[in-house]
């Protein structure tokens, strides 16, 4: 009878642990991180690998499961850099390993939701950093290529003239604008949020490298 017990008891601590080694963050768990290398469209290309460090503790059930200091390592995905009047540069990010200070490494898989820039910058659904459409120095310096063939055209040849004139300065600073690299960067020390796509199981450790 005694051994029976003890046979429970120790089944009870081994159920016990096993329910501790196998932790599982659900999906839309928020993981922030603050990048340790500068991104962007000029100089990043698909298939570049980045990183950075979690910033806030992750708990489940009042415990740590990612630690401050962790690190979070993923891949660029597509990078976008148009030369169109409406175009935006964009960066896709793809989040896909945590490894824990001791080393432990596991599969992440998640979605950038939002960074701590601003200034026109945004994330799109699928994870993609997003830099700024044309902005107020574009629009003068388009305007200011419209008004100045404007005035040339008037010189020229009066009210037709000016309006052929601004047509052709717009024309010229539009094309000048359109050659222009317009790019999105995210700095080292930019901070990311990401969240869970799928849940994570912290007992589906990654061989480490």
């Amino acid at each position: 009878m005694k051994r029976l017990a003890v046979v429970c008891v120790g089944l009870v601590f081994t159920l016990a642990a096993a329910a501790e080694t196998n932790l599982s963050l659900p999906a839309g768990t928020a993981v922030r991180i603050k990048l340790e290398n500068t991104l962007a469209t000029f100089s990043s290309k698909q298939g570049d690998t980045f990183s950075g460090r979690v910033t806030e503790v992750v708990a489940l059930a009042g415990k740590t499961v990612i630690p401050v200091g962790a690190t979070v390592q993923g891949t660029v995905g597509r990078v976008a850099e148009p030369r169109r009047v409406q175009g935006r540069p964009s960066i896709a990010l793809y989040p896909h390993t945590v490894i824990l200070p001791d080393g432990t490494r596991y599969n992440l898989n998640a979605t950038v939701v939002d960074t701590s820039l601003r200034n026109g910058t945004d994330v799109n659904e699928e994870g993609a950093f997003k830099g700024q459409v044309r902005d107020r120095g574009d629009n003068v310096e388009l305007a200011a290529g419209a008004a100045g063939g404007g005035v040339i055209g008037a010189l020229a040849g009066g009210g037709k003239g000016f309006l052929v004139g601004a047509a052709i300065g717009a024309g010229a600073t539009t094309i000048h604008w359109l050659t222009k690299h317009h790019s999105a960067v995210l700095p080292a020390g930019t901070e990311l949020v990401m969240e869970l796509s799928r849940p994570m199981v912290m007992s589906s450790a990654v061989a480490g490298e």
